[in-house]
């Protein structure tokens, strides 16, 4: 009876994992902090005999909280590149305030979303039995925001960098203080800036060409982010990721960008671009690893 008990429980437990892990996941909390959220999606032949080690992309959304609809958008990619895709969920205001840009800036308060994030990605790295010390980091409008952020803060845990249509930058300016620019990064996030490790990771930028309205973009005085230079770097997101590619090439970090033609500000339409460049560094680093 029970071995019945067990093999019945072993049966549901498999079931379970099919239906609620692999493929589409459903939507967890976050261990580390339950009021942050994320989904994946995990292709169904991981742990199959002869199947590659499996990578891992996260996927950052923008103001509109689109998560899933982006790891929807990177399931196939995923499937056929052995990629797992984790995208979060950081909600308007956590602190109760109704803030949706808190996350963009990377600390909102006591909250700390760069360290949220790295504890989903050893979160799902445990529960599927990787190794995810790397990963890449793709975000859009928001998103863009946030990973052009994180690079700077923890370039050394990425394998591939692309920053999608972000609505303000921060430059790799060492003259001017955060959020414009990086004078002051060791003395507010308690590290210096490693530019080396920056230098070694591929980057890549995006943006629509037809992406040029400004009304919330531009800021003026007395908003939440305004400060000296927070418009220097353009008057729309082509103009300002030109900026931001021009400040990491100017600091020795080589850049692909890519101007869709056609593309107002729409993340979807941006993907496919995205993905190939993830596809491109995915074979270079399988084949180097594989070489070595």
């Amino acid at each position: 009876m029970s071995d019945t008990v067990t093999a019945t429980a072993a049966e549901f437990d498999l079931r379970a994992r099919a239906i609620y892990d692999l493929g589409n996941s459903t939507i967890y909390a976050s261990r580390s902090d339950p009021r942050f959220s994320y989904c994946t999606y995990v292709p169904p032949h991981i742990g199959s005999a002869g199947s590659r080690p499996m990578q891992l992309v996260v996927v950052m959304h923008g103001t509109g909280r689109a998560f899933t609809e982006y790891r929807d958008a990177f399931a196939e990619f995923a499937k056929w590149n052995d990629c797992i895709v984790l995208c979060p969920l950081f909600p308007a205001g956590p602190k109760g305030d109704g803030n949706r840009d808190g996350f963009k800036q990377l600390r909102e308060g006591d909250i700390h979303y760069d360290e949220v994030l790295l504890d989903m990605v050893d979160e799902v790295a445990t529960k599927f039995g990787c190794d995810f010390s790397k990963f890449a980091l793709f975000g859009y409008s928001g998103g863009g925001q946030f990973v052009n952020r994180f690079g700077y803060l923890h370039p050394e845990r990425l394998w591939a960098l692309s920053v999608g249509a972000p609505g303000s930058v921060t430059l790799l300016d060492f003259s001017q203080d955060w959020w414009v620019g990086v004078r002051d990064f060791a003395t507010r996030f308690g590290k210096p800036l490693n530019l080396d490790a920056l230098k070694t990771l591929p980057v890549h930028m995006i943006v629509g060409k037809a992406d040029i309205e400004t009304w919330e973009i531009t800021h003026k005085e007395g908003g939440k982010f305004f400060m000296p230079g927070a418009n220097d770097a353009g008057k729309n997101r082509p103009e300002r990721l030109g900026s931001l590619r021009k400040s990491f090439e100017a600091a020795g970090v080589k850049v692909k960008l890519d101007v869709v033609d056609n593309v107002p500000h729409n993340g979807m339409a941006c993907v496919d671009k995205v993905q190939d460049f993830f596809a491109a560094t995915l074979r270079t680093m399988r084949s180097t690893s594989a070489a070595s």
